[in-house]
């Protein structure tokens, strides 16, 4: 077996899982750096608000765009290391043979609100990109919504991939990501 990609003997099943993780990764990054760019964000607005005594109108809805991104794409890549808010009782009661099964059928249901969130998130973007947002004229509404759409993209790949070649490896190093 392949350590890299976990992936034993399938070099087109090794390519995947290689770009699933720079998806995973490519999301990763973005979600951090809007966690910082808010980070940032927010103590200019009090700084100008409290200190100066006025307050700039731009740092609060920023960092709500940028909160949008981090909820989406960050629940994207929860989901792929299984760190997500996961329910099992209803298969953990399940006789073990009926066990995988129910965890198919877990993919294929996730699946469909991926594909739900990339078609309506890609429609909603599309109805609004003629508008601009209020504080940020220059901005298309529709850009705000692209998380959305992205988001669903990037499920539905990792769908794709726990069904077709299944589960991301885990080295155990990250006490967060459950071993599967």
């Amino acid at each position: 077996m392949n350590t890299q990609t976990g992936v034993a003997g399938d070099p087109g099943a090794g390519l995947f899982r290689s770009a699933m993780n720079a998806v995973y990764w490519t999301g990763a990054v973005i979600a951090c750096a809007a966690l910082v760019l808010v980070s940032a964000i927010i103590p200019w607005a009090v700084y100008t608000r409290y200190i100066l005594n006025s307050a700039s109108s731009w740092p609060e809805p920023l960092a709500v765009l940028l909160t949008v991104g981090i909820t989406f794409i960050g629940a994207a890549n929860c989901y792929r290391q299984r760190i997500h808010m996961n329910m099992t009782v209803g298969t953990d009661l399940l006789p073990p043979r009926l066990r995988p099964a129910a965890a198919v059928i877990s993919e294929l249901l996730m699946g469909a609100v991926a594909v739900f969130m990339l078609v309506w998130g890609m429609k909603l973007a599309l109805a609004t990109w003629g508008n601009s947002v209020d504080e940020f004229p220059w901005l298309s509404v529709g850009v705000t919504y692209l998380p959305i759409p992205i988001s669903g993209a990037m499920m539905l790949l990792f769908v794709i991939e726990r069904l077709t070649i299944g589960p991301p490896p885990s080295s155990g190093g990250d006490p967060h990501v459950p071993i599967e």
